[in-house]
């Protein structure tokens, strides 16, 4: 066994390789960038070497860099983690042949399955189902319009050395297989300098069903059961989980036994991921192979007590795998949500910034720690008062939830959201918490167009659904009411003029619109002790109960008995006097007012927002890599204005209206945050 590894990457994915490998005794080496220096992954390592600028072209991906790290700390083996250098045959051949253990496939199977034309070819000589379409790339526009017909439409276009959406067309006639044929062949030469593109037949109401596998150096291959991933966003997984809700014990066994058919065939050792297409009739087709660890692998660790990691440790280290395919247990029901630094309210534009606030909830599974079931796990890279930096993936955390089945499943993972607290950036927790009520996904009802069909105007508050609004108007008038209490206990309190408390209250919502409606209360049977109370909302009685303590952005307690979570804060950027909640996704910001301080509130003018229409203004915080106009320049409608950099993405932003340029308010370079003025008009 090693005694020493170097991960080589950062974030969530170094720190849970990390831990399985203090588990196992073994010394670890991290590896970070400008930008990463004070990390959590650097912390938890045993050494730590700097590989150069924030940027990963510079750092996190030169080979040269990574080997002379080992090199340096004598390192015997290199963990990829996932993206990166992770699915780069090169790489992995540099490794071995600098006499270092690549602790992942062997780079002859990572070539085999990283060419998504050659991998389809290779699959279908091994016996695996494979999409009707014509594997060869194609050379023109009029030959793919013919190649379409012949294979009956809808037909999906796709780059060879596509991934992650790009290079990726879905075609329902002959004009859109040759605009599509077009597009994709010249965004592939741009974002991956490789032009070749191929055509198959589009498999409607797809599911994204994957198959997680083990193999080692003795030629033994098993599969651990399935993962459902069709729950996407442009592509990118939201939500994943373990089992599938669809597919049969039959369907399983198939797709898992052609998932270990192909490993086998490319000689394949360490953990990897063999991704299906599965149509409504449970029809499954071949679409990729993941030559690593994916992002969702603890949903699997949870369902078969398997820590991943340490068996990709141990198969790079020569062992057998310690367990049969008939061992291999599926038990109980896993999910996992993706915690993202993006804003679902701004189109889910990127977040950067300070973690001002970071308290996660509370675990009682842990990564690396397989013994521990049926919990709350939190995988993440990221600490209270960390950066989230624009250089990278927007990943804050995964939080992982395992039940005895998948109501459970999704009740524990709606508890832990509302546990969730992230102050400082932008998360899409609130999408998460929708997902999770959506009457489809609870039924299991979705394919990988849910997100597109059910949310096609974008991310709105009113799209997040709660069933009890009055519950989170009763929860701002208790914490007002136990705040009154503490007020009311004060000594030195003038005689005759101590504070009186009420047990009338209105609630006034604050910050939306003029005259929003306001909500009479009664707070009532307040137990100074327990801090306990009923609060009524119109008919409606909640006995509350909390015991969490002042300032506590976190609230635990019971309503009418039963256990809840939620978070409430006082005082706003823009309102210092109100209370905000929110639970199950949804918020509120409201103020709590004696009756006849509502009457007077309502009576206040209404200060109306700025007109910002002259303005061109930065819709997420991120680096201005263009200005793209100059003072004096006319600009039209649609007309390219600037252009934002963050976290892998590039925003290109357009003027909305025709007009002069009156002033350029920031430089190429500069560092923008949310709503920062970069041009304006006359």
């Amino acid at each position: 066994m090693f005694t020493k590894i170097l991960i080589a990457n950062r974030g969530e994915i170094a720190c849970r390789v990390i831990l399985t490998a203090r588990k196992m005794g073994i010394k670890t080496v991290a590896v970070y960038s400008e930008a990463d220096r004070d990390a959590r992954h650097v912390t938890l390592a045993d050494e730590a070497v700097f590989i150069g600028p924030a940027a990963s072209r510079e750092s996190y991906l030169v080979a040269d860099k990574i080997i002379a790290a080992c090199k340096q700390t004598g390192a015997q083996a290199v963990h990829p983690g996932y993206g990166f250098l992770s699915e780069n045959a090169g790489f992995a051949k540099r490794v071995e042949e600098e006499g270092i253990v690549f602790i992942g496939p062997k780079h002859y199977s990572i070539a085999a399955m990283g060419d998504k034309i050659e991998s389809k070819k290779l699959a279908g000589a091994a016996g695996v189902n494979c999409i009707p379409g014509v594997n060869d790339a194609i050379d023109t526009a009029e030959a793919a319009v013919e190649i379409a017909k012949g294979i009956g439409y809808p037909v999906m276009i796709k780059a060879s050395a596509g991934g992650g959406g790009k290079g990726l067309r879905v075609a329902f006639n002959d004009k859109e297989a040759f605009e599509g044929f077009t597009s994709c062949k010249n965004e592939a030469r741009n974002s991956f300098g490789d032009d070749r593109v191929f055509i198959e037949k589009f498999v409607e109401e797809p599911r994204h069903i994957e198959i997680q596998l083990i193999g080692d150096s003795q030629g033994n291959v098993l599969y651990l059961n399935e993962r459902e991933c069709s729950i996407q966003r442009r592509h990118q997984k939201v939500i994943e989980e373990a089992p599938s809700p669809f597919i049969s014990d039959a369907t399983r066994k198939a797709m898992g036994e052609q998932a270990v058919q192909l490993a086998k065939a490319v000689k394949y050792q360490s953990a990897g991921t063999v991704e299906f297409v599965v149509g409504k009739d449970q029809s499954f087709y071949f679409l990729e192979m993941n030559t690593r660890l994916q992002v969702e692998h603890p949903v699997t660790e949870c369902i078969t007590g398997l820590d991943l990691v340490e068996l990709m440790i141990r198969v790079a280290a020569g062992e057998a795998l310690p367990l049969t395919q008939a061992e291999v247990k599926r038990d109980g029901w896993a999910m996992e949500c993706r915690i993202n630094a993006e804003d679902p309210f701004r189109n889910f534009l990127p977040s950067t910034g300070r973690l001002v606030r970071f308290q996660p909830p509370r675990e009682t599974m842990f990564a690396s720690d397989v013994s521990k079931w049926q919990g709350v796990r939190v995988d993440t890279g990221v600490q209270d008062g960390g950066e989230i930096p624009m250089f990278y993936d927007s990943m804050i955390a995964k939080l992982i939830v395992h039940g005895k089945d998948r109501l459970e499943a999704i009740a524990k993972m709606r508890e832990a959201l509302n546990g969730f607290v992230i102050r400082g950036v932008s998360s899409n927790i609130p999408f998460q918490a929708a997902l999770l009520a959506h009457p489809k996904f609870v039924a299991g009802d979705f394919n990988t167009g849910f997100i597109a069909e059910n949310y096609a105007k974008g991310f709105r508050a009113e799209d997040v659904p709660h069933t009890n609004m009055a519950f989170l108007v009763a929860l701002a008038a208790f914490v007002n009411r136990c705040y009154l209490a503490r007020s009311a206990a004060i000594s030195g309190q003038l005689e005759g003029h101590e504070l009186r408390i009420s047990d009338d209250f209105v609630v006034v919502p604050v910050g939306q619109v003029k005259n929003a409606a306001a909500t009479p209360v009664r707070v009532t049977e307040f137990d100074n002790k327990t801090f306990a109370s009923v609060v009524t909302v119109g008919g409606d009685s909640y006995k509350i109960t909390s015991k969490s303590r002042f300032g506590q952005i976190r609230l635990w307690g019971t309503c009418n008995d039963l256990p809840f979570t939620a978070q409430v804060e006082r005082g706003t950027a823009k309102h210092p006097l109100a209370i905000r909640v929110s639970h199950n996704g949804a918020q509120i910001d409201v103020m709590v007012l004696l009756p006849r301080a509502a009457e007077l509130h309502a009576l206040m003018p209404y200060k109306a927002p700025p007109d910002m229409s002259r303005y061109v203004l930065s819709p997420m915080p991120g680096l201005l890599a263009e200005v793209a106009v100059q003072v004096g320049q006319k600009v039209q409608a649609g007309e390219r204005v600037a252009v934002i950099e963050a976290m892998k993405m590039e925003n290109v932003l357009f003027a909305m209206a025709d007009g002069v340029v009156g002033k350029v308010l920031a430089a190429k370079g500069e560092s923008l945050t949310v709503d920062q003025p970069i041009v304006e008009f006359v």
